[in-house]
């Protein structure tokens, strides 16, 4: 199975091809890692979008999704207007050879709620930008190319019909279709609606998304440490990265040591009051790994266990009841990697979004790295410079293990280093996300 790039704008928007995923519930359990794309078709596939829908005004719909198609009430602009200050003028009025004079006739402003019909002819209007055009003029000259005196105005110019006027409907009719349902809602989004009088809109509920910390070494920031302890930093990670997404309702549940009745416990108390639940650590296959017994004990159904991507390889993906359940691992790299790359795209399916895949820019290496060949890739990088061509060049940062912070802190994003390759030189193309809003 392969990726498919599909160009939107400047931008790749990277779409695993469909597999033909196994029945067994367990893929990858045997010790085989299944390809990276069929666990991101995979996680996704687990996903059933919320359904429930509010109402929410305008001002407070930035980044939710949208339940429903929006469709248009009114033509944009809903009646002609002038696209500079100058005169409005009747092109049947321009005969012979210029130059050509005309009685200002009127002052048109923009708001100018007048008809102004069955004008003189031969008389030109006074208009300025946004101000109405009166029906039977039909053209306006813009005002550095005439010359005013009193209550005439004189120009060389003979004006093609049409020339610097908006007319009605140009850029929305009335019954276009502005939005579609499934889409997060952006500030441009809003504004068009507002521009066509919607004061509210239907949107999909917030997705609650519930957070858990395993590992009797975890403390939380600003606790004293002991030796063999260390401060719970995947968790304000995830949590950052959800706030960022207007369509998440998050369900902090903290942090709890590795004792397998107390994950049950938590775990029972996700699956009573969330739609998703996002585990960190305890999914690997150590002694001390206890969160993969206890979601089952709640009647989990997981279907992945190892995936072929460094880092990020042991992440489990499953459902327990109508509950969406991703146990990510706990080294901070692997859960950032995991999250971003398959996680996330299955969160926003939930959310009801129809975009779920991360976009990806084109880019070429400025680095030389060797790779394991069959293994999906993701190493933290920086923009060093550009092509002649103006592609973005990556330069690769140190320390780019699963527990490594400091290289994703410093970096612009990531970049995916692809399994058929064993080796990547440089001015290899390569694919890039930059790190940036989520949602």
């Amino acid at each position: 199975m392969r990726f498919e790039n599909k160009r939107k704008g400047g931008a790749i928007v990277i779409q695993a091809a469909k597999p033909a995923l196994k029945a067994d519930c367990c893929a990858g359990q045997g010790g085989e890692a299944i390809a990276f794309e069929t666990a991101v078709a995979k996680a996704i596939g687990l996903a059933k979008p919320v359904g429930s829908r509010e109402t929410l005004p305008l001002v407070g719909a930035l980044g939710r999704v949208s339940a429903v198609g929006v469709r248009s009430p009114m033509a944009l602009p809903s009646f002609n207007n002038s696209a500079m200050d100058g005169f409005a003028v009747r092109t049947a009025d321009f005969e012979g050879e210029g130059p050509w004079t005309f009685r200002v006739a009127e002052r048109v402003v923009a708001g100018d709620t007048r008809a102004l019909e069955n004008l003189d002819p031969r008389t030109a209007l006074r208009i300025f930008t946004g101000a109405p055009v009166p029906s039977s003029f039909d053209a306006v000259i813009v005002q550095e190319n005439c010359e005013r005196t009193d209550d005439d105005v004189r120009t060389y110019e003979r004006p093609s019909r049409g020339r610097h006027i908006r007319f009605a409907g140009e850029d929305v009719s009335v019954d276009m279709e502005l939005i579609k349902g499934g889409k997060g809602l952006s500030a441009r989004d809003l504004t068009l609606l507002a521009a066509v009088g919607i004061i509210d809109l239907q949107v999909l509920r917030k997705v609650r998304i519930g957070l858990l910390s395993t590992g009797t070494e975890l403390k939380a920031a600003g606790e004293p440490l002991e030796h063999g302890q260390i401060y719970d930093s995947n968790g304000i990670m995830l949590r950052s990265l959800l706030e960022a997404c207007p369509w998440a309702e998050i369900v902090d549940f903290g942090m709890v040591p590795d004792n397998p009745a107390l994950i049950a416990d938590f775990i029972g108390r996700a699956v009573a009051n969330c739609d998703a639940l996002v585990t960190r650590g305890g999914v690997s296959a150590g002694e001390e790994d206890h969160v993969v017994a206890a979601v089952q004990s709640h009647g989990a159904n997981l279907d992945l266990l190892k995936v072929a991507m460094r880092p990020g390889k042991p992440l489990k993906v499953g459902k327990i009841k109508d509950m969406l359940f991703a146990g990510l691992p706990g080294n901070p790299n692997a859960a950032l990697m995991a999250f971003r790359q398959i996680v996330l795209p299955a969160l926003r399916k939930l959310a009801g979004l129809t975009e779920t895949q991360p976009q990806w820019f084109s880019a070429v290496a400025g680095f030389n790295r060797k790779k394991r060949q069959g293994q999906t890739e993701f190493v933290a990088v920086r923009i060093s410079g550009r092509t002649e061509t103006g592609e973005l060049v990556l330069e690769i940062l140190e320390r780019q293990s699963s527990a490594s912070l400091m290289a994703v802190a410093l970096a612009d994003g990531i970049a995916l280093l692809p399994p058929e390759t064993a080796e990547i030189t440089d001015g290899m193309p390569l694919r890039y996300e930059p790190f940036r809003h989520l949602a």
